[in-house]
């Protein structure tokens, strides 16, 4: 073979794309030090985008204080990547329930403030394009936090300005936009978003995630009656239409309030993350990409990571190996999508040893698929 890429998305928990990128490079090179290999590691606009794109990129990342989801100040990253044009941010970083404990969580006062920071932060490195993912947040406040640091005024009927978090949206009657940053109507915002949630209802922002980001059923109510309230008046000024998006409820209303607030368009996680790496332009040449992730199971082939990078190398005549943790699941849920599979899996009994041989486990496949490869 005269040239591989590797392009797997992290094992969670266990090994970040550019640490599994270098274990392969390893391997490979020992086996087969003649063939050109090629590192892209991956990832679905989730925690590690920034991480993954610049590992793959060589672009500098950029660290700011940011107000975190509780108010007090935390330091978020972003990283920098097409000569500067394109800043790539997690939300998580700002917003994130991770950067609170579990007695901590409080989806009524949570706030995306600093996710609007790390958005201007960007905005002030004079980039052309924003990608932007939004998982793992600790809020439901529909975006009007970040709204408000981006130069939004959400007014009760007393014209008063709204304090942060979601409940305080009950009160809301009006949004003035006379003061919003006017940058951001001159950057394309994309924004990576794999949950299909509508920002109301049964299956929406309030009712699924609420209770994960620490809400009472009581709160859940409430959170509910907010949103509503600020979808209202969004619809009312023109700032959103009428129609439905899968992806409005995601990182508590966050979907919705980037359409809302900054004219955004929500993308395929997975797809967004392979554009933003110019992936199809290095299947150039290429004989065969090896993906992976941390399990892979029948939701893989339904718009993951690993799927969608499968059908792109499929589409240039680009056979594809599947190299995972471990694999659940039928025949049927990998082929024809991948060509080749295999599993990092040795027989140990307990999760601890698994993460802790994880890199060395890896190593030992790799080097026995080479091996086959070579002959």
């Amino acid at each position: 073979m005269k040239k591989i890429i590797f392009a797997p998305d992290k094992f969670k928990s266990c090994m970040t794309a550019p640490r599994i990128c270098s274990v392969l490079t390893e391997a490979f090179r020992s086996v087969m030090p003649e063939t050109e290999l090629v590192s892209l590691p991956m990832a679905d606009g989730g925690d590690g985008t920034v991480e993954a794109i610049l590992a793959a990129t060589g672009g500098e990342r950029v660290t700011v204080s940011v107000t975190g989801p509780l108010g007090k100040n935390v330091e978020a990253s972003f990283g920098l990547c097409r000569n500067g044009e394109c800043a790539v941010l997690e939300m998580a970083s700002a917003s994130g329930i991770a950067l609170l404990k579990v007695e901590e969580l409080d989806p009524l006062h949570a706030t995306t403030y600093g996710t609007g920071e790390l958005i201007k932060a960007a905005l002030d490195r004079g980039v052309k394009e924003i990608v932007l993912g939004i998982g793992g947040s600790a809020t439901v406040d529909g975006g009007a936090g970040m709204a408000q640091a981006l130069g939004y005024r959400l007014l009760d009927e007393n014209g008063i300005d709204l304090p942060f978090g979601g409940g305080a949206l009950c009160t809301l009657k009006t949004i003035d936009a006379s003061n919003v940053d006017p940058r951001l109507f001159q950057t394309r915002i994309r924004v990576a978003c794999d949950v299909t949630s509508p920002l109301l209802g049964p299956t929406g922002a309030a009712a699924v995630f609420g209770p994960q980001k620490g809400a009472s059923p009581d709160d859940v109510v409430l959170l509910e009656r907010a949103l509503s309230v600020l979808n209202n008046v969004w619809l009312k000024q023109n700032m959103l239409s009428p129609a439905v998006l899968p992806g409005d409820g995601a990182a508590g209303g966050l979907g919705a309030g980037l359409r809302a607030f900054c004219m955004a368009s929500p993308e395929s996680g997975a797809k967004l993350v392979m554009d933003t790496l110019e992936f199809e332009r290095h299947l150039a040449g290429a004989d065969l990409v090896i993906t992976g992730e941390g399990r892979t199971d029948s939701q893989t082939g339904e718009g993951k990571l690993c799927g969608e990078l499968a059908k792109k190398s499929h589409d240039h005549g680009v056979k594809v190996l599947l190299l995972s943790g471990s694999l659940e699941g039928e025949d049927k849920d990998y082929y024809p999508l991948f060509d080749y599979i295999f599993s990092t899996s040795t027989g140990r009994s307990t999760l601890p040893e698994i993460l802790a041989h994880g890199a060395d486990d890896l190593y030992f496949t790799a080097v026995n698929i080479a091996r086959l490869l070579k002959k």
